[in-house]
């Protein structure tokens, strides 16, 4: 079969940190790209889910309403075992899918929310700071400030990745740029002074990452156990979802994941059955391999692209390199994403939820 409508289910917005302008920006080109189902995706975030709802409405485009979580798992963590975060065991990501729009949250989920925004906040304004006494140290001649950034960079949660646009923002526009660039990082600048995805990510990388002279690790408290991310998800109404990384570009994988049986038999008892991959991180082997292994195995499986780095990609998926995703891979995504719809409203089954998503979507 080759009309099922692609779908990307895991999409960053301004919400949190995105490549995208606005909204509107990033549904435009899923338009045009004829990305039919498209899953609002950002961290600790529900802001943006009524601009999502009204935007795909006017597109002929189907809403997936998604968050994604930093969460800390003890058990992995006192094991030492790096599940989903490359560098730090326990550490895990995870994603709610088809969560209830209009959202329902009791007191609880609006507090634990409200909680993780404010450590990510506080986070950052730390780094800020230090960032500022570094800049004045090494002469920069500039300075940040915390409150105008947020004003004109964020919508409300602020990111590290805020900080590095901040930054390059401060500098870009200097007739000695190149200049700046090399007194505040100690060399010259590697990346082209046009490409300001690869500035931003090598101020990040060099000045806020560990090791950098701005860099403030995160609170022991800053992440939640898994269990309580988990029952956050399911009382706004989603389907905990754990995103695999798969393999890295030496095709390594981390140790939760290299056992692949393991690592299902593992979610499950977690209760966890969904799971979702970024395409581009992987070979179509490895993908293929993974997602056929996981459907059979009961998983709900998606793709998504994240789009939460300064660099602008394609919305239509496509796996490591600038292969587009095959037919097979395609199918996949799609009956995942029918799975979620149904969830998401209230169908009985995946086929009605094909049914309402052919009849909405227009591209």
């Amino acid at each position: 079969m080759s009309d099922w409508i692609d779908v990307n289910a895991h999409l960053h917005t301004p919400f949190s940190f995105s490549a995208f302008r606005d909204i509107d920006d990033a549904l435009d080109r899923a338009a045009a790209e004829k990305v039919g189902v498209v899953g609002i995706n950002d961290f600790y975030s529900l802001d943006g889910f009524g601009p999502w709802a009204a935007g795909c409405a006017a597109r002929g485009l189907y809403p997936l309403f998604n968050i994604e979580f930093i969460s800390l798992n003890s058990e992995d963590q006192e094991a030492g075992l790096r599940v989903n975060d490359p560098s730090n065991p326990g550490r895990t990501y995870l994603s709610g899918k088809g969560l209830a729009f209009p959202a329902h949250l009791p007191a609880e989920g609006k507090r634990i929310l409200s909680q993780v925004r404010a450590a990510s906040n506080a986070q950052v304004a730390q780094m800020c700071s230090r960032l500022n006494a570094y800049l004045q140290q090494v002469g920069a001649g500039i300075s940040l400030d915390y409150d105008t950034m947020c004003k004109q960079l964020t919508c409300g949660l602020v990111r590290e990745r805020h900080l590095a646009k901040a930054l390059r923002l401060a500098v870009q526009d200097r007739p000695d740029a190149g200049e700046r660039y090399a007194r505040i990082l100690g060399r010259p600048l590697k990346a082209d002074l046009s490409d300001v995805a690869a500035i931003e990510n090598e101020l990040r990388s060099a000045l806020l990452k560990s090791g950098g002279p701005a860099f403030v690790p995160e609170a022991p408290d800053a992440f939640l156990p898994m269990e309580v991310v988990c029952d956050w998800i399911r009382s706004a109404g989603g389907i905990p979802t754990y995103p695999f990384l798969g393999d890295d570009a030496q095709g390594h994988f981390t140790p939760f994941e290299e056992d692949l049986q393991h690592a299902a038999d593992t979610l499950r008892r977690r209760g966890i059955h969904s799971v979702e991959f970024i395409p581009s991180r992987n070979t179509a082997a490895v993908l293929e391999r993974y997602s056929d292994f996981l459907e059979e195995e009961g998983f709900i499986v998606t793709f998504g692209s994240e789009h939460n780095t300064p660099a602008m990609e394609p919305l239509r998926l496509h796996t490591r390199g600038t292969n587009a995703l095959n037919d097979r891979l395609r199918a996949v995504n799609y009956r995942g994403a029918c799975a979620i719809a149904a969830h998401q409203a209230g169908l009985d089954s995946p086929a009605a939820a094909e049914e309402l998503i052919r009849k909405t979507v227009l591209v």
